[in-house]
C-alpha cells in the first residue's frame, strides 16, 4: 500500500515577521540579512514601501531634519536635491533602498496585521493578516508612532456634508480652487500645507488651538558640484553627515531644563522671526505661543507667517463647539461657512492603535498592559510580551534630531537578541516587570526637568490619561545609540528550546 504523504501545515511559519515597510521596517529587513537571517517577511498593509513617507503626500510635505542625516547610514544618498528633503525624494529613496538591499523578495503588500497572539506553548506568535495567517518566532513591530491619524472629537464631524480629510490622507482628486476651506489644527503638517493652498483657495479659515513655536527654515537646493562630489567620494559626505549629527546633539541643551539663558536666546530668535513674518500686532497677538520655546515640537517654515497676512485667511482662536451640515461654529457663536475641512490634528501617537490589536502571555492585550501609559525597557520590549521588539517604541522619540539614528538603534539592538538567542538555542525571551519599571522610573524622573513636561503646555507628547511623557527620549541621541549598541540578558528571563519541549511534553502527560 502506497504511504499517503504527510499535509503540510496550512499556516506558514517564519523565524521573523516585521511589521511596516516604512524606514523601521526597511532598516531591520537589511540588518537581518547582513547576518545572514533570511527566514523573515516584511508585512505592509499598504501597497508601497514608505510608511509615514508614503502616506502623508500633502502639498508641501518634507522633512524638518537635514537630508544627509535623515537617511541610513548604510545607505547614503549623494543625489538629495535639497538639504531638506521633500516628501517625494524620500519616499523614492525608500523605494531604491528596498530594491538596492535585496528587500523586495521579503515584502508582504496588502498584507494588514489584525492581531498577533502569542502562543505559549509553542513560544511563537500567531498572526492575523488580511491575507490569511502565518506564525513567527520573532515579531519586530515597526509600524510607527505617526501612521495612524487622529481625528478629533467635535460634535457634527461626520455629519459634514462638504468634503472631509485628514492631512495624511489626502484627496488629491478635490479641487480646492475657489472654494471655502476650514483647516483645523496648526502643527507641523498644516504649517507646511496652508502656505501651498492659500493662493488657490477663496477663503481659508485656520482654527488654532494653541499657537506653534516656529524658527526659520535654512533650505536651499543642492548644487551638481555638491551632489558629485558626495558620489565620487563617499567620505566626504559621510563627515558632513557626522557634523550634522554633532551639531544636532547640542540642541539637546535647550531641552534638558538647565540651560535657561540658551532657551531664552532661542526663543528670541523665534520672535524676531515671528514679527518679521506677521507685522500686524494683532495677528501676531493670535498667533504668538504661551509656553517656553521647546515644549512642543518646534517647527521650520519661512512662508507659513506670511501666508496667515493674506486678505483670505483668517486666524480663529475661539474653539470649536460643533459642525455643521455646511459650516463650523465656534464658542463665540460664529457660524462660518465652508465647502472643505482638512484636519491638521496628528497622530495616535500615545496610545498606537496596534497596541489593541497584540496579545501576550496569559492573553493580555497590550493595551491594556499600557492602560497608565506606553511602557517598555530601553524602548524596545515590553513585560508579558516575549519576542517582541518594538522599533521606535515608547520613549525613543526625539525633538532635536534625525529618528533614523533612533531606529537604527533599536534594530541594532533586536537583531543583536536574535543572534544571541540563535548561539544559545533560545526559544522566547522577556524582560521582567522589575527591569522594566526599574528602567522607567530613572527615565520619568529625567523627563521630569524637561521643557516638554515644565514648559507649561499641552502636547501629544504627553499621555493625556497621566500627564506622563511616553514618547520621547530624555538625552543625547549617543547616549541611546550607546544604550541599544548589544543586548544584554541582564534582566531578562529566557527559556530554551529543550525547556520549552519538556514543558510541553509534561503538560501532555502520559499516552
Amino acid at each position: 500500500m502506497p504511504t499517503t504523504p504527510p499535509t503540510p501545515s496550512a499556516v506558514p511559519h517564519v523565524r521573523v515577521a516585521v511589521i511596516g515597510s516604512g524606514f523601521s521596517g526597511l532598516g531591520a529587513g537589511a540588518r537581518l540579512l547582513k547576518y545572514g537571517i533570511d527566514d523573515f517577511v516584511i508585512l505592509e498593509r499598504g501597497a508601497d514601501v514608505g510608511g509615514t513617507w508614503r502616506d502623508n503626500t500633502y502639498p508641501g510635505a518634507c522633512c524638518d531634519v537635514p537630508s544627509n542625516l535623515y537617511s541610513f547610514s548604510f545607505a547614503p544618498n549623494p543625489a538629495w536635491s535639497r538639504s531638506f528633503s521633500p516628501q517625494p525624494e524620500i519616499q523614492e529613496y525608500l523605494r531604491r533602498c528596498a530594491r538596492d538591499l535585496g528587500l523586495l523578495p521579503h515584502l508582504r503588500f496588502g498584507h494588514e496585521v489584525r492581531h498577533a497572539a502569542w502562543d505559549d506553548a509553542e513560544s511563537r506568535w500567531e498572526l492575523a493578516t488580511s491575507q490569511g495567517a502565518l506564525t513567527a518566532d520573532i515579531l519586530l513591530s515597526g509600524g510607527g508612532p505617526l501612521s495612524e491619524p487622529a481625528y478629533p472629537d467635535i460634535k457634527g464631524l461626520h455629519e459634514f456634508e462638504g468634503e472631509l480629510f485628514h492631512s495624511s490622507r489626502w484627496n488629491h482628486d478635490y479641487d480646492l480652487r475657489g472654494k471655502r476651506v476650514a483647516v483645523i489644527g496648526t502643527g507641523a503638517s498644516a504649517i507646511q500645507f496652508v502656505p501651498q493652498i492659500q493662493p488657490e483657495v477663496g477663503q481659508l479659515d485656520l482654527y488654532q488651538r494653541s499657537a506653534p513655536w516656529i524658527m526659520p527654515r535654512t533650505d536651499r537646493p543642492l548644487s551638481g558640484a555638491e551632489r558629485a562630489l558626495y558620489k565620487a567620494a563617499p567620505p566626504v559626505q559621510k563627515a558632513v553627515r557626522l557634523g550634522l549629527f554633532w551639531g544636532r546633539e547640542t540642541f539637546w541643551l535647550g531641552f534638558n531644563g538647565k540651560h535657561p539663558g540658551l532657551v531664552r536666546r532661542i526663543e528670541g530668535i523665534a520672535r524676531h522671526h515671528l514679527k518679521r513674518g506677521v507685522p500686524d500686532p494683532e495677528l501676531r497677538a493670535k498667533v504668538t505661543p504661551d509656553f517656553t520655546i521647546g515644549c512642543k515640537r518646534i517647527l521650520l517654515s519661512n512662508d507659513y507667517y506670511p501666508a496667515l497676512g493674506k486678505p483670505n485667511v483668517d486666524v480663529v482662536t475661539d474653539g470649536i463647539t460643533e459642525i455643521r451640515k455646511n459650516s463650523v461654529v465656534t464658542a463665540d457663536g460664529t457660524e462660518r461657512p465652508c465647502d472643505a475641512i482638512i484636519l491638521g490634528t496628528g497622530f495616535e501617537a500615545t496610545d498606537m492603535p496596534m497596541a489593541h490589536a497584540i496579545t501576550g502571555r496569559d492573553g493580555v492585550l497590550l493595551a491594556d498592559a499600557w492602560k497608565d501609559g506606553m511602557s517598555a525597557h530601553q524602548s524596545a520590549m515590553t513585560a508579558g510580551f516575549p519576542n517582541l521588539f518594538f522599533i521606535i517604541g515608547p520613549n525613543s522619540g526625539l525633538g532635536h534630531s534625525s529618528m533614523t539614528l533612533i531606529i537604527e538603534a533599536q534594530i541594532k539592538y533586536a537583531v543583536d537578541a536574535i543572534r544571541q538567542m540563535d548561539r544559545h538555542d533560545i526559544a522566547d525571551l522577556d524582560v521582567t516587570p522589575e527591569a522594566q519599571e526599574a528602567y522607567n522610573r530613572q527615565l520619568q524622573a529625567k523627563l521630569g526637568d524637561t521643557v516638554w513636561v515644565t514648559g507649561g503646555c499641552k502636547s501629544w507628547y504627553l499621555d493625556p490619561r497621566t500627564g506622563k511623557n511616553t514618547t520621547l527620549w530624555p538625552d543625547h541621541v549617543w547616549k541611546f545609540m550607546w544604550m541599544n549598541r548589544k543586548f544584554s540578558p541582564a534582566g531578562h528571563r529566557a527559556r530554551t528550546r529543550d525547556q520549552v519541549r519538556d514543558r510541553a511534553r509534561t503538560s501532555a502527560g502520559p499516552h
